[in-house]
């Protein structure tokens, strides 16, 4: 029996899915918002958790580390359900470690399949992510810069990027700088234009 935990912001929509899922097999399924996922993993040390990366803390930018907690009995194995016109969100997957890379636009059998191969530790990525990872390979911008710019880009000010990530006002300032002239933006605003151009944030 693989056990998994959906994590999926609308109440709705993780339902019907969690629902859907335990139609399956050999599938042990429990559901959860992100605000209680790192509880929820700590409780059930699932096998898998299958996260929706479109729905996260209200600003664009998943608690991934959350998903993925050290301990004796090791992570959870990480599925995600992303899109391809998003790769500032793939790359933060890859970089938290994530196995599974299904799209959400294809059929949710591509779900099931992941969640089977990930429980047995095999990578699966969906191929019509292939250009959403090329577009990610590309994207100038560290991990942090891209939550930097997911912050400010929900409109949250140098203060209060600073207080949601550990950070000094003057960090935040560097981090803001740099990210500017990697993406080649005359200001702030401009960097926020060009990197939701890009699908980044």
């Amino acid at each position: 029996m693989i056990r998994v935990l959906l994590v999926h912001e609308e109440s709705l929509l993780r339902s019907v899915l969690a629902e859907w899922l335990r139609r399956e097999p050999g599938l042990d399924v429990d559901d959860t918002p992100w605000w209680g996922a790192a509880a929820r993993i700590r409780s059930l040390c699932p096998d898998v958790c299958a996260a929706d990366l479109d729905c996260s803390d209200g600003h664009g930018v998943p608690p991934l580390g959350d998903l993925c907690p050290s301990g004796t009995g090791g992570p959870p194995a990480l599925v995600v359900l992303a899109h391809a016109s998003r790769p500032g969100l793939l790359k933060r997957a890859a970089e938290a470690g994530a196995l599974g890379f299904v799209d959400k636009a294809g059929s949710p059998d591509r779900l099931v399949r992941a969640i089977r191969s990930v429980a047995s530790r095999e990578r699966f990525i969906d191929a019509s992510l292939g250009f959403g990872f090329l577009k990610a390979a590309q994207m100038p911008l560290t991990r942090r810069e891209l939550s930097v710019l997911s912050l400010a880009a929900a409109g949250a000010s140098i203060a209060e990027i600073a207080g949601s990530l550990h950070l000094s006002h003057g960090t935040v300032r560097n981090y803001m700088a740099s990210i500017t002239r990697k993406t080649g933006a005359r200001n702030r605003i401009d960097a926020i234009r060009i990197s939701r151009g890009e699908g980044w944030v």
